[in-house]
């Protein structure tokens, strides 16, 4: 019974980690700014040396970073349950792991894993249990 709590669990987490990596892609109104301006990739890298403090994060790839600008759109997503204006998201789809950040107290707030594709293939070949 155990082990169902846990495959139950990590259901959950998928499926709240798609939803964010969805909100994020689709709403462009919380991205800030073109990516790839050089001011956009300075923040970004100095962002990234911020959090970098903090915790490990993934190398050889630059994460689509966006900026919280309705919290009160997010509040039903457990991933944002803290989150409020002008906090930092971080979305590293290779590494497969997403990061709220809040620059104001220079905080990390919440991690978690991004699971992209289709849900049927989850699991496959990283030995993580399938959502049916």
């Amino acid at each position: 019974m155990d082990k169902n709590k846990k495959i139950i669990g990590i259901v959950i987490a998928v499926i709240i980690v798609i939803g964010i990596a969805v909100y994020v892609s689709k709403n462009k109104s919380v991205v800030e700014g073109d990516p790839n301006t050089e001011q956009a990739q300075a923040e970004m890298q100095a962002l990234v040396a911020e959090i970098g403090k903090l915790i490990e994060l993934p190398k050889g790839e630059n994460p689509t970073v966006a900026t919280i600008t309705d919290p009160a759109k997010l509040k039903d997503q457990p991933f944002f349950a803290n989150a409020k204006n002008g906090d930092k998201v971080l979305i590293y789809p290779n590494a497969r792991k997403a990061f709220l950040y809040d620059p104001s107290t220079k905080k990390l707030i919440e991690v978690a894993p991004l699971i992209l594709g289709n849900p049927d293939n989850l699991g496959s070949t990283s030995g993580a249990p399938a959502a049916r």
